[in-house]
Formats: structure tokens, sequence, C-alpha cells
């Protein structure tokens, strides 16, 4: 196995210009962006992106916003342990939000907003303080069990059920990471923004929570993370009334519209923006339209 290597941003500093915060998490750095004053917005990524992915909105709301983007461990520029220090469970990523957010002292109620993984997480801790939500942001995610009929695309049945493949692939050969650079994207990616979302990824040891995200999807009563996961999926009802903005890349091929369809019923309330030039990274492929949106939502 090879030994961790040291990030480097300076090739995607211009694109990702803020000061770095850490929190000790038993003894790991847990890094976050805590942009700007004012009501808080905490922003929670998924796999495998990191706190890169929201700059333009920390960059487009942190004037008027406290706008706060933890990396979740093993992502980003927080810590990389090894499976023996962390489990990198979803009720893990759920503590060390709250661990955050209680860290910070916020007196204000919070906004989310939710990508990926970030909405299963987001949404957890949600029901857990609802009485802290202001508003809630979605964009390509899910906070449910697989709506009817449908199961783990192909892809991502092979890297969580195929213990030897997935090693080498993803750990290995970064296939996860590098592969949604060119997936996730409807228009295409720029040089500096690829780098800026494969660095935290550089070598074996630094891509473990890229793995272990796909390996904690529940897809049966047995696997760890599905009692909670069909907690919030019995739940989710109860956040029904706080109010939900959706932004929603249409070209994706694992949160498609059926998920889409699930968010509108759940939520029938809710202002849904979907968009035909866009995919699973929304954020990269209309950043200054989400950027309007999530401001509008925020004033209004």
């Amino acid at each position: 196995m090879d030994r961790k290597k040291q990030i480097d941003i300076s090739a995607f500093r211009h694109l990702y210009p803020f000061k770095s915060n850490y929190i000790d998490l038993n003894g790991l750095k847990y890094h976050f962006l805590d942009q700007g004053k004012g009501e808080p917005v905490v922003m929670i990524h998924g796999n495998p992106t990191w706190s890169f992915y929201f700059r333009e909105l920390v960059k487009g709301l942190s004037p008027q916003f406290r706008t706060i983007v933890p990396d979740h461990i093993g992502c980003g520029l927080s810590d990389k342990p090894d499976i023996k220090r962390y489990d990198y469970s979803l009720k893990s990523r759920v503590d060390d939000l709250e661990s955050l957010i209680d860290h910070l002292g916020l007196k204000e109620k919070i906004t989310l907003v939710l990508h990926d993984w970030g909405g299963m997480i987001g949404m957890v801790y949600a029901l857990r303080h609802p009485e802290r939500i202001h508003r809630i942001a979605v964009m390509n995610t899910a906070a449910f069990l697989p709506p009817k009929g449908k199961k783990l695309p192909f892809r991502l049945r092979i890297v969580r059920n195929v213990k030897p493949f997935a090693t080498i692939a993803v750990l290995g050969m970064n296939l996860f990471a590098y592969g949604a650079l060119f997936m996730a994207s409807f228009k295409g990616l720029k040089k500096d923004v690829k780098s800026g979302l494969i660095a935290p990824y550089n070598c074996w040891s630094n891509r473990i929570a890229t793995l272990k995200f796909v390996q904690d999807i529940p897809v049966s009563e047995k696997d760890p993370s599905y009692s909670l996961v069909k907690y919030v999926d019995e739940n989710l009802y109860k956040l029904s009334h706080i109010p939900m903005l959706i932004c929603w890349g249409q070209h994706d091929f694992v949160f498609d519209a059926a998920y889409l369809l699930e968010w509108r019923r759940r939520f029938p309330n809710a202002e849904v923006h979907a968009f035909s030039d866009a995919g699973h990274y929304v954020l990269e492929d209309v950043p200054y339209e989400i950027v309007i949106l999530v401001k509008d939502f925020l004033q209004n």
C-alpha cells in the first residue's frame, strides 16, 4: 500500500480561495469552510466530492449569509484514517456534522443545502433537530429508500459487492472519483475544476472514503445503515412543513426522474427547478442559475 500524499491545492486555488478551519473529532482533523456572516447556511456534500463542489454557492451567498461547508472524514481536506480508527458509517457522518454545529454554537435556525449522500446525512440531522432547521435545499440526492422498482445501478453494485475488484479499481486506480469527472457533469468540466474535484483522492490510502460510501449503501435489512435509512424514510413527513427548494439535473444515471418524483410526492409544496442541461453535478453544470435560485429562496 502507498504512503499518504499531501494534497496540493495550488492548481485550483483561484477557484477555492477560502480559509480552512478545523475541529478535532476524537483525534481526527475535520475540515470546514466558514465564510461570511448572517443567517447560517450549512452545505453537505456527497461522494466523491468535497467542499470544493459548493465553491460558487459560498462565493455567491457569503456576502449576506454565513456559509458553513464541512468535508466529511476521508474527504477533502479532512483526515483520512483507516477503518480501525473510523467506521465510515452514515451514523458517524451525522454525529460528525452534529459535533461541528454544536461546536460553532449556532443560535439561529439553519438552512441545509444537500447533494448526493449529503441528502441522507442532512435529513438524519434534521430529524434529530427539527427545531434548528429553517429551510432545506436539495440537489440530486435521496433521503428515502429507493423508489418502487429502482435498483442500485450495475456500476455501483460492482463497487459495493465485489471486494477484490473494488479494492483495485477504487483504491488502486481511483476509478470511482475519475469516473465521476466524466459521467456526473452533462456539460463537461474544465481542467482546473477536474483538478479540484479529484485532488483529495491522490493515493490509495486517501481514497478510502470513496469506497466506503458506496459499501455503506443499504440494500437489505442486514446492512449496517439500513435501519437508520428506513427510519428517515418513514419519518421524512415530519419535515414536510419546512420550506424546500429542489434544483435537479435531469441527466443523472443514479438519481433520475423517479427520485425527483418521490421528492415531489413527499414535499408537494416544494419549489422545483429541473435542468435539462445538467447532470448529477448540477452545481457544476448550472452554478450561476442555482446561486440566484438559492439566494432568492433564502431571502423570501
